[in-house]
């Protein structure tokens, strides 16, 4: 039996309604989250933003970063590899300048000591700050993620 033959005689709303139906069983399933949960994803600019003054401080990247390293770190081993972390996060200079004792892989303090030193970069003017601006500009990239 011909699929194709059968789907051609299909009108717009008859698909409308089994793609609101398949999308509400992927949900309803737990494979994709609502939307309203992707617009406050913990990462997003806002969630990070906790004072809600429309700019990240530096306290506030670190407690993000606190909760992405704890989120990482799975075994509860204190410590993650940089496939841990996964490799678009970090390049290999970035991972070599934040391992310290070398011993191949990044402590919260570490990975903490990094997010200072890419929050001040993404800080161009130097005002303790990053607005959404800078977090979203090319500078502010490696910041984003080390913090998503």
């Amino acid at each position: 039996m011909d699929c194709f033959a059968l789907t051609r005689h299909r009108t717009s709303s008859e698909w409308l309604s089994r793609r609101q139906l398949l999308l509400c069983g992927l949900v309803t399933t737990g494979f994709i989250a609502p939307s309203s949960a992707w617009a406050a994803r913990p990462a997003s600019f806002q969630a990070i933003d906790r004072d809600r003054d429309g700019t990240i401080d530096l306290d506030e990247a670190k407690h993000a970063a606190e909760r992405l390293f704890d989120q990482l770190d799975r075994r509860r081993a204190g410590k993650l590899s940089r496939a841990a972390l996964g490799r678009w996060r970090l390049t290999v200079a970035q991972f070599s300048w934040a391992d310290r004792d070398h011993d191949g892989t990044l402590t919260k303090d570490e990975y903490l000591a990094l997010v200072e030193r890419e929050f001040r970069a993404a800080d161009p003017d130097h005002d303790g700050t990053v607005s959404r601006a800078e977090f979203k500009s090319r500078a502010g990239l490696p910041l984003r993620r080390l913090l998503y």
